[in-house]
């Protein structure tokens, strides 16, 4: 009994052995993957995120250094997370992301910029014993909820979106370079012109503007303020003609009074000169 059982238990070890070593090395990750629709996760908790692509060679060094740390997640009550930029593009315009690997702490939605050593026992260290407090959290205006950041990363998107746009003209469809960036710029264009319609409307509609009416001429009645410089101008002009007036009535006077005097004189004048000549 013994000799037939002597093969069994060697075959058993290695079937063992041989399920057991592709689970150990095809073990599940701890550092979970952040991507645009699940990234609001971050502020809740306390989290350590790395930001990096795939071809960047001090990515690649960091990522062992990483899942180990990943390992401590549990002990230490942090959640090991990554993001890659390539994928997310607006995960990365929504955290200004310059340089890579980038590795961001956040804690009950504060964010603050890991800038230390880049080693598992720097890392245990910077959550283990609060090392983080010393920093500076990110101001809110650019905190990855704000608007201005939200707006940030619709451009990156935007931007991804039109590259891709860009790489299927040409690659797949097979229009030249030219023919390609031609077709953006009349999508802008069209776009600025029909943006620029719907913000007149818009303008128009909440700032109606006002037709003006033809002025009436001013009157006595509807305009009292506005005809008292009239009246005087008027009443000026009445008194200078009463006054021309006076004046030539005046030299009419005095001519006339004259006239007789000088037919007397005249006439006075006159029987002399005949008694003179006789």
């Amino acid at each position: 009994m013994t000799a037939s059982r002597s093969p069994v238990v060697p075959v058993a070890v290695l079937l063992l052995l041989a399920c057991g070593a592709p689970w150990t090395h095809g073990r599940r990750s701890d550092v979970r993957i952040i991507t645009d629709e699940n990234w609001k996760e971050l502020l809740e908790g306390e989290w350590m995120i790395e930001f990096y692509a795939p071809w960047c060679p001090a990515c690649q060094n960091l990522q062992p250094e990483w899942e180990s740390f990943a390992e401590w997640g549990e002990d230490l009550e942090v959640n090991v997370a990554k993001v890659d930029v390539t994928e997310q593009p607006g995960l990365s315009g929504r955290f200004i992301i310059t340089a890579l690997p980038t590795i961001y702490h956040c804690k009950d939605g504060e964010f603050r910029r890991y800038q230390g050593p880049r080693t598992k026992k720097d890392f245990i260290n910077f959550v283990s014993e609060k090392e983080w407090k010393s920093i500076e959290p990110v101001s809110s205006w650019f905190g990855p909820g704000s608007v201005l950041m939200s707006s940030m990363s619709a451009l990156f998107q935007l931007s991804m979106w039109i590259r891709t746009c860009h790489n299927y003209f040409i690659e797949d469809l097979g229009l030249p370079v030219w023919g390609s960036y031609t077709v953006f710029a009349l999508a802008t264009l069209l776009s600025g012109l029909l943006l620029g319609l719907c913000m007149i409307f818009v303008a128009d509609c909440l700032f109606p503007s006002k037709r003006r009416r033809p002025q009436p001429y001013p009157s006595k009645k509807l305009l009292p303020e506005s005809s008292q410089p009239l009246k005087k101008v008027e009443e000026e002009q009445e008194a200078d003609e009463e006054d021309v007036s006076e004046e030539e009535a005046g030299s009419k006077e005095g001519t006339n009074k004259d006239f007789p005097r000088n037919t007397i004189r005249q006439r006075s004048v006159g029987p002399s000169l005949a008694t003179d000549q006789s």
